[in-house]
């Protein structure tokens, strides 16, 4: 799922802005799918605690980033 994520930044990277936003808006999804599976993860003990909050802290900031980059392109490109 990383791997998709990562594809999908690479590629809005160099797509026009209507492409980009929706790459952008697919990767947050995947995002939050990634998130989700990390809290099952802790909740049936496949995680300890430290490594559960290492984790999630770095998820939450890539996707306060993301959102920021969508926010950015949702002002700039005019709805149709």
């Amino acid at each position: 799922m990383f791997e998709e994520i990562a594809e999908l930044l690479w590629a809005a990277s160099y797509q026009g802005k209507s492409e980009k936003l929706l790459s952008i808006t697919e990767a947050i999804r995947k995002l939050d799918a990634l998130k989700f599976l990390l809290r099952v993860s802790w909740e049936i003990k496949a995680l300890d605690n430290q490594k559960y909050v290492v984790l999630s802290e770095r998820l939450f900031e890539i996707g306060k980033m993301l959102g920021g980059w969508k926010r950015g392109l949702e002002t700039k490109t005019p709805a149709y």
